[in-house]
This record gives structure tokens, C-alpha cells and sequence, in this order.
């Protein structure tokens, strides 16, 4: 088909589609703050509203709603990473028939449990949906199931569509661009092929992973590309390979891809958290992340994006990492590695050069008395302000290295900071807790530094309400009772462990 023609198939489809049996027409937000940051209209269309939380029973129903009966009765199988799984069992159980669901072993148990919920027998296979579509289309052959395609099937990617049929209708002014993330590329084909035949100037663009773009490699390619491997942060959109009708499509009609980090769409989940109380999913975060790495590229003022938001089906025990991934997605931690000088009075100097920043992160382990090395995290609004800090240190003559981008440091390093120590052997440890509020590490470290030489000191923060911190002190047994008058003064809840076997085993004085 020319592109004509086939803007005016996908058109008819589109207006034809019977998803409003099952999915809900969600609303188009505008996003108050995150607009005033950039200068520019950001809208969220909130297909995490769905009953299922995802746009993709727009697809399942509208492709088994047309279904013959002989093929319901056979029942119907899907392969799945999460989100069209959920559209085909609640798909299954509004049509009567049996549906079996092939998952990769890595989907969240928030998934496969909503999909079990809704009725449907489930089957975990491989690494990606390329792994659990292959045992998929093994089980069709023994079975003679009815296979739901997720994305390369004309009626799902109409179903899909629709989504971009209610942007238009709900937004009918000036509208720049829409962001839509690609896994196989149903969502984006029907986003665009819709946009493109109603409203041509409003530009479409993909959104994918930087460890998940087989659309990008493969427009660029000019040919359909398969990945060896893909990431599976973002598991809604961990895709090997294109399929051939949303390829074709997706060449012809999308205006580019964006490809974000994972950072990016941590700090775009949390974005979307700030102006809704949700907790999307990665994927359904990517086509935030890249509206605003699109919009920092140019000059968004007056400009009006729209971002879908995919999905919210998100593993509780992903929040931690998302959490941390997101003050690096801003660019508003800094990281740093200080050598001082392991003399009486510097850590103090060191400790009132930082300031009252809201400290992230300090670690430090004694290991010879030249020189301390400290590894610290501070809260900073830009890597600007994390520059100029990093300048006022070594002008105070504090050696530092900033460690902000260094990935090793932030994966591993920074949870691997201490070990054992020697040459000590008056050193006293203590587990503190203290009330968490601005400079209240710092009024800390202040009186702990005054008499005694830290040897050992770890504090992370959490978020929680109570600061928690492992300190060992240099102590002679002359001076405990002294020590411990100093600590009844501050006031701060804390125990010893010394003695306890963790501190023995892994931190103690080898000697």
C-alpha cells in the first residue's frame, strides 16, 4: 500500500474498534510544575488508569472481539512480558473462553499474579518475550490454541490507536509532539498512523531503552534487527526484534526515536509520581523521560507535548533502585572521593566545608595515618553547583575527585567502602539514630569529631524519619567514662557493637 492508502485502512480500523467494552477513556493531564520547570505545556495520558492498568487491553479485546466462535472454543494463547498478558485474560473472561499466558521467567510477580487473578493459566519461559513467544508459538502447534498477537497484528495495532484518537479529540489545540513507548512497536505504529492521517504536523516519536532498541537499530538499518541480548529494567518494552507490519509502519510514520537511560526513566517515574501519587512502571515512564531530554535539546517555550503513560504495574521491590536512579537521572547527587589529611581538626575543616547540604551518603574507614579517604554524596540542584563544591574543596586544599558519573562507583564501590583496619586498638563502635532534618548529620559529625579520632563511619539516607549511623571512635580505655558522658549528652539513641560478630568478622582491627 502506498502511504496514503494505508493511513486511510488504519484510519477505518481505528474508528471501528470495539475496545470501549472493556477499556475506559483516560484522561489527558497537564503537568503544573514540570511545565513551569521547562517553559512549556507537558500532558500525561493516563493509560495506568485502565482497569488493568496498561493500554494494552485496547489491543486484546479489539483483536477477540472479532474472534469466531470455533476459534474462541479453542481458546486462546498469548505470549507476554506483563501488561497484554492482563488485556487477554480480562479479554477471555468477559468473552468466555480459556486463556493460557507464555511469561518470561524475569516478569514482576505483580503481573503474573493479576494475570492468574483474572483467570488464565500461565507458563514462565525464557529470558525476554522473544524467549516465552517462541515456546508460545510451540504450544499453539500442540494445542491448536488461537494465538493474540501483542503487536504485529493489524487488529491490535487499531485497538491500540485508539489512544491517539482520544489525544486528539481531548487536546484539539496546538500540540507539538506526542512520545509513545516502543517495544514491538503495536502502540507506536497505531499512535502514528493515526496522528499522521488526521493531524500530519503533530510529530510522533518512539520512545525506547538504550539496552532495548531494536526499532531504532532497525529504522536505521532499514531491515528488521534482533538483538542478542536486551535490558529488563524497562520489561514492558524488552523486545528482541520488531515485528514486520509495526516496522514497516513505524519507518514510514514516526518522526524518530528517542532513546533514554535508565536514570532518565527513573527520574521521569518520579516526575510522574509528583504530579499524580502514581508509581508507573519503567516503560510507562519512558515517554516522559524522553519528552524532557527532548525538550532540554531545544527551545521548548510555548510548546505543548504529550507523554503516554503506558503502564503502572510496578514490583514493589524495585522502588529502592528507582529511588536512588533518580537523583542521578537529575544530574542532583554528587558523589565524591575527599583525601584528608589524618590529623586532628581536619575532618572538622572537612565536615564545615560541605556545609549544611543535605548529605545523601558518608562513608569512611581508617587505613594508615597519613591520609583519610572519604566517600560522600551530597544533594546538589545541578552538576554546576557540584562543580563549584568540587572547587571550594581543593581550594581549601582537600583533594577530591568527583565520582557523580562514574559508574562503578555508584553500582558497587559506594557499598563496598571499609573493611578491616589496623594498628587500632582502642576503637570503640556505636550504632546511632537521630532524628532526620536539615544539618542534623552535620551537628553530628560536629560533636563527634571534638575529643576523639573517627576511625569508621557509615550513613546512608534512607528516606525514613530516623537517620542511622555506624561510627567507630579512637578511645583509650582512660577515656571511656569521659566518652560516655559525651554521648548521654547529645542525646542521640545509640548502642555498642563492639563485640558483635559482623563488626569482628568484617570491620575489625586485624592485628
Amino acid at each position: 500500500m502506498t502511504d496514503r492508502q494505508l493511513k486511510a485502512h488504519y484510519l477505518r480500523k481505528i474508528l471501528n474498534s470495539r475496545v470501549y467494552d472493556v477499556a475506559d477513556e483516560t484522561p489527558l493531564e497537564v503537568m503544573s510544575a514540570l511545565s513551569r520547570r521547562f517553559g512549556c505545556t507537558m500532558m500525561l495520558k493516563r493509560e495506568d488508569l485502565q482497569c488493568v492498568h496498561s493500554f494494552k487491553l485496547r489491543g486484546a479485546y479489539n483483536k477477540m472481539s472479532q474472534l469466531s466462535k470455533a476459534a474462541l472454543e479453542r481458546g486462546v494463547l498469548a505470549a507476554s512480558a506483563g501488561n497484554h498478558a492482563q488485556g487477554v485474560a480480562l479479554a477471555a473472561s468477559r468473552l468466555g473462553c480459556k486463556a493460557t499466558i507464555v511469561m518470561p521467567v524475569t516478569t514482576p510477580e505483580i503481573k503474573t499474579a493479576s494475570v492468574k487473578a483474572l483467570g488464565a493459566s500461565i507458563v514462565l519461559s525464557g529470558d525476554s518475550y522473544s524467549d516465552a513467544a517462541a515456546e508460545a508459538h510451540r504450544l499453539v502447534k500442540k494445542h491448536g490454541y488461537t494465538f493474540i498477537p501483542p503487536y504485529d497484528d493489524p487488529d491490535v495495532i487499531a485497538g491500540q490507536g485508539t489512544v491517539a484518537m482520544e489525544i486528539l479529540r481531548q487536546h484539539s489545540g496546538p500540540l507539538d509532539a506526542i512520545f509513545v513507548p516502543v517495544g514491538g512497536g503495536g502502540f507506536a505504529a497505531g499512535v502514528a498512523v493515526y496522528v499522521k492521517a488526521v493531524r500530519p504536523e503533530v510529530k510522533v516519536f518512539g520512545v525506547e531503552p538504550t539496552d532495548s532498541d531494536c526499532m531504532y537499530r532497525s529504522i536505521r538499518a532499514g531491515r528488521r534487527i534482533e538483538m542478542s541480548e536486551v535490558g529488563l529494567f524497562a520489561d514492558g518494552v524488552a523486545v528482541k526484534r520488531p515485528g514486520r507490519i509495526t516496522f514497516d509502519i513505524c519507518r514510514r510514520f514516526l518522526d524518530g526515536i528517542v532513546r533514554v537511560s535508565t536514570s532518565e526513566t527513573c527520574a521521569a517515574i518520579k516526575d510522574i509520581f509528583e504530579a499524580t501519587r502514581a508509581v508507573c512502571e519503567p516503560a510507562g515512564a519512558l515517554a516522559l523521560a524522553a519528552a524532557k531530554q527532548y525538550a532540554r535539546g531545544r527551545d521548548p517555550a510555548g510548546r505543548t507535548y504529550a507523554c503516554i503513560v503506558s503502564g503502572a504495574n510496578m514490583n514493589f521491590d524495585r522502588i529502592r533502585f528507582v529511588a536512588e536512579e533518580t537523583e542521578i537521572g537529575e544530574k542532583r547527587e554528587a558523589i565524591l572521593e575527599c583525601r584528608i589529611p589524618e590529623v586532628r581538626g581536619a575532618f572538622k575543616k572537612f565536615i564545615r566545608k560541605i556545609g549544611k547540604r543535605s548529605v545523601t551518603e558518608f562513608n569512611y574507614r581508617y587505613s594508615d595515618p597519613g591520609h583519610a579517604h572519604v566517600f560522600v554524596g551530597l544533594a546538589v540542584a545541578d552538576r554546576e553547583e557540584a562543580r563549584r563544591l568540587v572547587e571550594a574543596l581543593k581550594a581549601a586544599n582537600i583533594d577530591t575527585i568527583d565520582l557523580s558519573d562514574d559508574a562503578l562507583a555508584k553500582e558497587h564501590i559506594r557499598h563496598m567502602v571499609g573493611g578491616h583496619t589496623q594498628g587500632i586498638h582502642d576503637e570503640v563502635v556505636y550504632s546511632f539514630e537521630f532524628p532526620e532534618r536539615p544539618g542534623a548529620l552535620m551537628d553530628f559529625l560536629e560533636a563527634m569529631s571534638n575529643s576523639w579520632n573517627i576511625t569508621l563511619f557509615h550513613y546512608r539516607n534512607h528516606g525514613a524519619d530516623h537517620g542511622k549511623v555506624l561510627a567507630g571512635l579512637q578511645v583509650p580505655a582512660k577515656e571511656r567514662k569521659a566518652f560516655r558522658a559525651a554521648l548521654a549528652g547529645l542525646g542521640y539513641a545509640c548502642r555498642e557493637v563492639t563485640a558483635e560478630p559482623a563488626y569482628r568478622l568484617f570491620l575489625g582491627n586485624r592485628d
